[in-house]
């Protein structure tokens, strides 16, 4: 049965009046056709185009869902994507309030910075690389507008894959000077090891997610451009934060990176 526009539109204001308010709405799977991802992205894509209209400035885009794990646990077999907006950036180390995310968790990732535009679908993995001006590492301060994390596939892509706020390291790094794939990660929530990983954990290489999103974006006319920040996704678990928690993720050839949360 084709999702209704109507729906559609139903549940873009739900997350939309959701993050004006800062409090969570009820999933909005049950509005859409079971697993149509394609009328997620479409709830996604209204409230990106409001957000836009009303001064927000695109700057990147982040991806979700790379561990294979959590791809199964949601019933999924690709990767989704978010928008990334300059008002989602965090100073190293600048106190965050809790209020600014809902629901807030951390995570630690590889972000690349863009040196040409990717406005082509036929691209390969040595388009990509050579696109990457640097690497940095950074913590992706991930949100739901959903009550209690109850989400499936199309709840997260509406809700803009989960997005939040991000932090980027300050010790750039060309691809040839790390070791992309093999890289450990280990994440601190005040001075205690939360969370541990690698490059490997996300999709098998970081590269390998930067294109599959390179391709999809250039597909839904929205391409990659000059500049623009890939968040390339988790390389370890996911660690809710409170107020007070320090938390710095140290990447190995590309330093560490830090987030702050204010004291309630």
């Amino acid at each position: 049965m084709p999702v209704k526009q109507a729906d559609i539109e139903k549940a873009a204001s739900s997350i939309y009046q959701s993050h004006l308010s800062g409090t969570p709405c009820a999933p909005i799977r049950d509005l859409l056709p079971d697993g149509d991802v394609d009328a997620a992205y479409q709830i996604q894509n209204l409230n990106t185009e409001k957000w836009l209209s009303e001064g927000r400035r695109l700057v990147g885009r982040k991806i979700g869902l790379t561990s294979k794990a959590v791809q199964t646990q949601l019933g999924v077999d690709q990767p989704d994507y978010g928008m990334l907006f300059a008002d989602m950036d965090v100073s190293d180390g600048e106190p965050v309030d809790l209020g600014r995310v809902q629901q807030p968790k951390v995570e630690a990732e590889i972000a690349f910075i863009l040196g040409q535009d990717l406005d082509e679908e036929r691209l390969t993995t040595a388009d990509i690389m050579s696109a990457v001006d640097y690497a940095v590492a950074a913590i992706e301060i991930v949100g739901s507008r959903i009550a209690n994390w109850d989400i499936r596939i199309q709840d997260t892509i509406a809700d803009n894959a989960s997005s939040g706020l991000f932090v980027l390291g300050h010790q750039p790094r060309k691809l040839g000077e790390f070791d992309l794939r093999n890289c450990g990660m280990i994440m601190e929530r005040r001075g205690e090891p939360v969370s541990m990983g690698a490059g490997v954990a996300c999709l098998g290489s970081p590269i390998t997610a930067a294109l599959w999103l390179a391709k999809v974006m250039a597909r839904v006319g929205r391409p990659l451009k000059k500049g623009d920040i890939i968040l390339s996704g988790a390389l370890g678990a996911m660690v809710p934060v409170a107020p007070g928690d320090v938390v710095e993720a140290r990447i190995e050839g590309l330093g560490s990176v830090r987030a702050a949360f204010a004291a309630s």
